[in-house]
């Protein structure tokens, strides 16, 4: 394969930020890649992995650049999506990632994952600037940035609080704009999928013109995007625009620990038998009775030759526990799920800087952007634990006769609720960013000394609307009917006084207006947020005098931030005390609850927070030794102190090196750092969540109590604190190797005091055994003031370790084979030796995930560019790969009549195999004029489907939507 052959024969993986070459085909001449302020000018560089601004410089960490070219090539809709691809970023979100979910917060959010910690543990920027967060958690969205003006990305692989603060754990990504772009450019994209869904239209415009000699200068950008997603498919196994790679795969749990067969079992075709479609009695002697879209009764086909067992339990006889296989599939609500999430994208930029003095400039951004989503969660709204009585007048008189002849009254009974239609969620972010700053060189003791200073203040308001969904007690009282003087009315009389219109869910006739009404108002769930970030930051660097091997550089700089939320949601979910008859809006309902979890799904909560912080930090660059015989080494070190409102005081810092070697173009670099994620607004202050726990075990006094579990924020978390170190080789711009750039690197990171939520028994349970001291504040079983109550919170507890292999690579040939053109091969790949996680919790095994493709760690993981570039064309190609693997390592693979006895720690499974995927993508440009390229793109060019997976599928791995072909126009002039 073409991947294999660039990696292989020409390893070709882009560098650390300091060494990495641009990806782009240069034909004027050979392209040198040199260290940051060793590219043949005397300009400072600014890397993102350090502060120090300052020729000569070397940053120890790690980074890969993706430039312009790389960027347009890769023609997406969304430039989120071209860095998400990079091998160090596992688990980061997007448009396919949280389709399912009624209640994140979450869909669509564009955000990033280094090293697979989650998007709180990667920091990223916007020219070395924090972001308003678009979520409760703090992470901003990228879809918000103004993507047209941007000239490189770079991704800090490794920790970097020392430099920037708290979150970068995994490390940064920071986006940086062409402040000094002058002309006119475009872009304009359209795509669509082989299966005829997921239309995408682009258009992008940005100027840039200066005034005054150049002293003045504007920028300013739009882009409209919009990407209608993929839809849910229809009930059953069915995905939208016919894709037929879903088989509702689910792992069984048979219940058996030491028969000598697996306990689990990976299987196709797993019918719950609970539920249908249009409805089913589940269990007593009419057990299996199930009804067509017309209400018409029937004898439901279970699959495995299933035959309903007619008692109490409602298992069916010749199946799994609460599965079968085969049979009737048509009431699977997982098809339903969307697949990609629709996204549409308004951005504006501008910036306006005036240069006061020769390199000394005020400047002032402004970044007002909008990004509206929408998914369906699933099909229907599951219900599968009801009971009909046998009056109801909505059963058929068959029914009813049966049900006198089995001497019963009543029946269990599970349905899909298809009649009622499907949820919908969707999702309003609108970012509005200014910034106001100050920049420039001044000289200080005959040297010169960069600043830069800013203000930044950013709000952003997060709108999330449910629609189409059942308030689930006025579902109960609507689906019990009695026959009243001739009419069928709701059988509890308070709730026919309070509105009540009977429903019919034996079959799937549509239910009238009013009992839609009733059961689903027009005001659904919401949630109103709004979050604000304000940052204060002074930064300085300099030379202030020369060493023996060179000059000693400093950056010293302080910074102060303030971060606040506050998230208002609607009564019937949040909760609110004065319902009455005289809100029309919100009217007094006896069958609702009044503090709130009414809704079928999307109870949001009503909360607020806030906290801030002031830090100061200082880095070195402290030049050893330069001589033609040793080499030329460097050490930089740099410390930060922090001190939360909320936590105190703590300490970050790094210490690292570079040693270029005598052999020219051959680098060693290493760094160990000490690294913080504080707790965002969402842990400290989380809106408070109320739910009763009827019979909850209290071990101190041996009895079942009633207890009230406040699901809350914890305002005595403090941050937790990683300890980073990487070392590697890099090698460029070796006369003996020409073209030829390379990295080797290896990675390790400890975090400890991780956060992690607990449940109310952990909670007891780690306080009673004496495990936990800080849980025994969090509950009362013996409230004589009041009611039992545990507070379920976060808690430092758990702890993260990873470690493993960066290598990254580029080779560039001028007139291969004497052709006219340039070939540039790139390749980049991570190998994870180890993710483990260890919970903290009494009686757990830390568990390693890395191989576990149904997460987002995968043993291997490469992605691999070629391109052919003329003055007229361009071709590129692109390889995404990543490893087999299992779908969790505490599994332990066995067939019947070999499997040992299965414990928690250890289940066993008849298959444990989960595939990795090979995608490819190809593209091509061709110059119409010297200011007008066309171009094309097809991305998963095979059409590879992704791996059958016991949860619906893993878009955080595997390509869900198919085939897209893309084509545009870009412009400049």
């Amino acid at each position: 394969m073409i991947a294999i052959a660039s990696i292989l024969a020409l390893p070709t993986m882009a560098l650390a930020q300091e060494d990495a070459p641009t990806v782009v085909a240069q034909r004027e001449a050979p392209p040198t890649v040199a260290s940051a302020g060793q590219a043949g000018t005397n300009q400072d560089i600014i890397v993102t992995g350090s502060r120090i601004t300052s020729t000569g410089f070397n940053a120890p960490t790690p980074t890969t650049m993706i430039g312009t070219e790389q960027i347009e090539a890769n023609a997406q809709p969304n430039i989120f999506t071209t860095i998400a691809q990079l091998p160090s970023l596992q688990g980061s979100t997007g448009s396919t990632v949280n389709t399912f979910s009624t209640s994140s917060g979450q869909q669509g959010l564009s955000s990033f994952s280094l090293r697979g910690l989650g998007p709180i543990r990667t920091l990223t920027l916007l020219d070395g600037q924090r972001v308003v967060g678009a979520n409760v958690t703090g992470i901003p969205d990228v879809s918000l940035f103004p993507q047209l003006l941007i000239k490189q990305v770079d991704v800090v692989n490794g920790g970097a609080s020392a430099s920037y603060g708290s979150d970068a754990v995994g490390g940064v990504v920071n986006f940086i704009t062409d402040t000094r772009f002058e002309g006119f450019k475009g872009n304009i994209q359209g795509g669509v999928s082989t299966y005829g869904d997921n239309e995408q239209y682009l258009v992008q415009l940005a100027a840039g013109k200066s005034f005054l000699d150049g002293r003045l200068r504007a920028v300013v950008s739009a882009e409209y995007g919009d990407e209608a997603g993929v839809g849910g498919g229809d009930f059953g196994i069915g995905l939208a625009g016919g894709r037929d790679w879903f088989k509702q795969t689910t792992l069984i749990n048979r219940n058996a620990l030491n028969d000598g067969s697996p306990q689990y079992l990976l299987l196709d075709n797993a019918q719950p038998y609970n539920y249908t479609k249009y409805g089913l009695i589940t269990a007593g002697p009419l057990q299996g009775i199930a009804f067509d879209q017309a209400g018409n009764p029937f004898q439901f086909q279970y699959g495995s030759n299933g035959t309903p067992s007619g008692n109490a339990s409602g298992a069916v006889n010749g199946c799994y526990p609460g599965f079968c296989i085969g049979g009737d599939l048509s009431g699977n609500v997982d098809a339903g799920r969307s697949l990609q999430s629709s996204i549409k994208r308004l951005n504006t930029y501008g910036r306006l800087g005036f240069e006061f003095a020769p390199d000394n400039e005020i400047y002032g951004t402004v970044n007002i952007a909008q990004v509206k989503t929408n998914n369906q969660p699933v099909g229907g709204m599951n219900r599968p634990n009801l009971t009909i009585e046998c009056s109801n007048p909505f059963v058929p008189a068959s029914v009813q006769q049966a049900c006198a002849t089995a001497g019963i009254t009543n029946f269990a009974y599970g349905t899909s609720n298809a009649a009622l239609g499907n949820t919908q969620v969707y999702t309003d972010r609108r970012q509005y960013r200014f910034v106001a700053g100050a920049k420039g060189r001044v000289p200080v003791a005959g040297s010169d000394w960069t600043y830069d200073a800013y203000y930044q203040h950013g709000t952003n308001y997060t709108d999330v609307d449910v629609t189409n969904i059942m308030l689930s007690r006025r579902f109960n009282q609507a689906i019990q009917a009695v026959t009243l003087n001739g009419a069928i009315v709701c059988a509890d009389p308070v709730a026919r006084a309070n509105g009540c219109v009977p429903l019919n869910i034996l079959g799937g006739a549509p239910p009238s207006a009013a009992a839609l009404s009733y059961i689903m108002p027009e005001n659904g769930p919401y949630q109103r947020t709004r979050q604000t970030q304000d940052v204060v930051s002074l930064n300085f660097s300099g030379s202030p005098f020369d060493l023996w091997a060179g000059p000693l550089s400093v950056a010293f700089g302080a910074e102060y931030r303030h971060e606040y939320y506050k998230v208002t949601a609607d009564p019937y979910g949040a909760g609110v005390s004065d319902l009455s008859p005289n809100n029309s809006e919100y009217p007094a309902d006896p069958a609702l609850l009044t503090d709130g979890n009414n809704w079928y799904a999307g109870n949001y909560k009503n909360g607020q927070g806030a906290y801030s912080v002031k830090e100061a930090f200082v880095e070195i660059d402290l030049p050893l030794f330069d001589s033609s015989s040793v080499g030329r080494a460097n050490i930089n070190a740099a410390a930060r102190v922090t001190d939360y409102s909320t936590s105190g005081t703590v300490w970050t810092w790094k210490v690292g090196g570079t040693w270029d070697l005598p052999i020219e173009g051959l680098r060693l670099r290493g760094v160990a750092s000490r690294d913080v994620r504080a707790p965002n607004l969402s842990e400290l202050f989380a809106a408070p969540v109320t739910t009763t726990l009827p019979n909850f075990f209290d071990p101190f006094r041996n009895v079942n109590v009633l207890a009230i579990q406040n699901q809350i924020g914890n305002t005595d978390l403090t941050p937790e604190i990683a300890r980073n170190t990487t070392f590697g080789v890099a090698l460029a711009n070796a006369p003996w190797l020409p073209g030829v750039s390379l990295s080797v690197d290896y990675y390790k990171i400890n975090l400890t005091d991780v956060i992690s939520s607990l449940g109310a028994g952990d909670i007891v349970n780690l306080c009673f055994r004496e495990i936990l001291p800080d849980a025994c504040n969090a509950f009362n079983l013996n409230n004589q003031n009041g009611p039992n109550f545990i507070n379920v919170q976060a808690f430092n507890l758990a702890s993260i370790k990873t470690e493993g292999i960066d290598i990254e690579a580029s080779y560039v040939w001028q007139r291969p084979l004497g052709l006219d053109g340039t070939l540039t091969l790139r390749a980049l790949a991570t190998h994870i030796r180890k993710f483990v996680t260890d919970n903290g919790l009494f009686g757990s095994v830390p568990l390693d995930s890395a191989g576990a493709n149904l997460g987002n760690t995968p043993d291997w993981k490469w992605l691999a560019i070629q391109t052919y570039a003329t003055d007229t064309f361009s071709i590129y190609v692109q390889e995404r790969w990543f490893s087999d693997g299992v779908l969790g390592k505490q599994y332990v693979e066995c067939q019947p009549g070999s499997c040992p006895e299965s414990t928690n720690n250890n289940p066993t499974i008849d298959n444990n195999f989960m595939p990795g995927a090979f995608y490819m993508d190809i593209g091509g440009t061709y110059n119409l004029t010297p200011a007008i390229t066309a171009y094309a793109k097809v991305d998963n060019l095979f059409d590879r489907d992704p791996a059958r997976s016991p949860y619906f599928a893993n878009p955080a791995l595997y390509d869900v939507v198919g085939r897209m072909y893309r084509a545009g126009v870009r412009f400049k002039f």
